[in-house]
Protein backbone atom coordinates (compact mmCIF):
# COMPACT_ATOMS: atom_id res chain seq x y z
CA UNK A 1 0.00 0.00 0.00
CA UNK A 2 1.05 3.55 -0.86
CA UNK A 3 0.19 6.64 -2.40
CA UNK A 4 -2.99 6.48 -4.82
CA UNK A 5 -1.92 9.62 -6.94
CA UNK A 6 -3.21 8.62 -10.60
CA UNK A 7 -5.58 5.62 -9.41
CA UNK A 8 -8.59 5.62 -11.11
CA UNK A 9 -11.48 2.74 -12.35
CA UNK A 10 -10.61 0.81 -14.77
CA UNK A 11 -6.98 0.78 -14.02
CA UNK A 12 -4.90 -2.69 -14.30
CA UNK A 13 -4.36 -4.14 -10.66
CA UNK A 14 -2.08 -7.36 -9.45
CA UNK A 15 -3.61 -9.60 -7.39
CA UNK A 16 -1.00 -11.22 -5.09
CA UNK A 17 -3.34 -13.14 -3.36
CA UNK A 18 -1.85 -12.54 -0.02
CA UNK A 19 -3.66 -10.46 2.78
CA UNK A 20 -2.25 -7.43 4.23
CA UNK A 21 0.32 -8.52 6.45
CA UNK A 22 2.64 -6.85 9.20
CA UNK A 23 5.72 -7.60 11.14
CA UNK A 24 5.22 -9.41 14.81
CA UNK A 25 7.46 -11.21 17.18
CA UNK A 26 10.72 -9.78 19.61
CA UNK A 27 11.69 -7.30 17.44
CA UNK A 28 8.41 -5.26 17.58
CA UNK A 29 8.04 -5.12 21.19
CA UNK A 30 8.00 -1.89 22.54
CA UNK A 31 8.00 -0.39 19.07
CA UNK A 32 5.40 2.19 17.70
CA UNK A 33 4.02 1.34 14.28
CA UNK A 34 1.74 3.26 12.05
CA UNK A 35 -1.21 1.30 9.97
CA UNK A 36 0.73 -0.16 7.12
CA UNK A 37 3.01 -1.94 9.81
CA UNK A 38 6.32 0.81 9.02
CA UNK A 39 8.10 1.79 12.42
CA UNK A 40 7.30 5.27 13.49
CA UNK A 41 9.30 5.99 16.76
CA UNK A 42 12.98 6.52 14.99
CA UNK A 43 14.77 3.59 16.14
CA UNK A 44 15.41 2.11 12.95
CA UNK A 45 13.67 -0.32 11.13
CA UNK A 46 12.32 -3.60 12.24
CA UNK A 47 12.82 -7.32 11.21
CA UNK A 48 10.35 -8.11 9.13
CA UNK A 49 10.91 -11.68 8.69
CA UNK A 50 7.94 -12.86 10.66
CA UNK A 51 4.55 -11.05 9.40
CA UNK A 52 0.99 -11.87 10.63
CA UNK A 53 -2.07 -11.22 8.78
CA UNK A 54 -4.19 -7.88 9.91
CA UNK A 55 -7.11 -10.46 9.84
CA UNK A 56 -7.43 -13.62 11.98
CA UNK A 57 -9.30 -15.46 14.50
CA UNK A 58 -8.86 -13.72 17.97
CA UNK A 59 -7.14 -15.84 20.54
CA UNK A 60 -8.85 -18.76 22.54
CA UNK A 61 -9.74 -17.49 26.14
CA UNK A 62 -7.83 -20.11 27.16
CA UNK A 63 -4.38 -18.52 26.12
CA UNK A 64 -5.15 -14.94 27.72
CA UNK A 65 -2.84 -13.63 30.33
CA UNK A 66 -4.88 -13.24 33.67
CA UNK A 67 -1.88 -11.69 35.25
CA UNK A 68 -3.22 -8.02 36.26
CA UNK A 69 -0.87 -5.15 36.03
CA UNK A 70 -1.50 -1.39 35.41
CA UNK A 71 -0.49 0.61 32.23
CA UNK A 72 1.20 3.61 32.75
CA UNK A 73 0.67 6.36 30.59
CA UNK A 74 2.95 8.91 31.80
CA UNK A 75 -0.32 11.27 32.96
CA UNK A 76 -0.07 11.40 36.12
CA UNK A 77 -4.17 12.53 36.71
CA UNK A 78 -4.88 9.18 34.64
CA UNK A 79 -2.24 7.09 36.23
CA UNK A 80 -3.61 8.17 39.95
CA UNK A 81 -7.43 8.69 39.93
CA UNK A 82 -8.31 6.73 37.05
CA UNK A 83 -5.07 3.84 36.02
CA UNK A 84 -5.64 1.79 32.63
CA UNK A 85 -5.51 -1.89 33.05
CA UNK A 86 -2.57 -3.16 30.79
CA UNK A 87 -4.10 -5.18 27.96
CA UNK A 88 -7.79 -3.81 29.25
CA UNK A 89 -10.42 -1.19 27.40
CA UNK A 90 -10.79 2.22 27.62
CA UNK A 91 -13.32 4.18 26.71
CA UNK A 92 -13.39 8.50 26.93
CA UNK A 93 -16.73 9.96 26.99
CA UNK A 94 -17.18 13.82 27.12
CA UNK A 95 -19.09 16.04 25.25
CA UNK A 96 -17.31 18.45 22.64
CA UNK A 97 -14.44 20.87 23.66
CA UNK A 98 -13.51 18.47 26.94
CA UNK A 99 -10.30 17.04 25.68
CA UNK A 100 -10.70 13.79 25.06
CA UNK A 101 -8.23 13.98 21.95
CA UNK A 102 -5.83 15.91 23.68
CA UNK A 103 -5.68 13.54 26.40
CA UNK A 104 -5.32 10.29 23.67
CA UNK A 105 -2.04 12.67 21.56
CA UNK A 106 -0.80 13.20 24.71
CA UNK A 107 -1.08 9.29 25.93
CA UNK A 108 0.33 8.35 22.20
CA UNK A 109 3.44 10.99 22.64
CA UNK A 110 4.44 9.45 26.16
CA UNK A 111 4.57 6.03 25.02
CA UNK A 112 6.00 6.69 22.04
CA UNK A 113 8.59 9.42 23.20
CA UNK A 114 9.00 9.46 27.26
CA UNK A 115 8.57 5.54 27.53
CA UNK A 116 10.39 4.48 24.44
CA UNK A 117 7.00 2.31 23.82
CA UNK A 118 4.96 -0.57 25.51
CA UNK A 119 7.20 -2.77 26.90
Amino acid sequence: MSATDGLMRGIEVIDTGAPLSVPVGGATLGRIFNVLGEPVDNLGPVDTRTTSPIHKSAPAFIQLDTKLSIFETGIKVVDLLAPYRRGGKIGLFGGAGVGKTVLIMELINNIAKAHGGVI
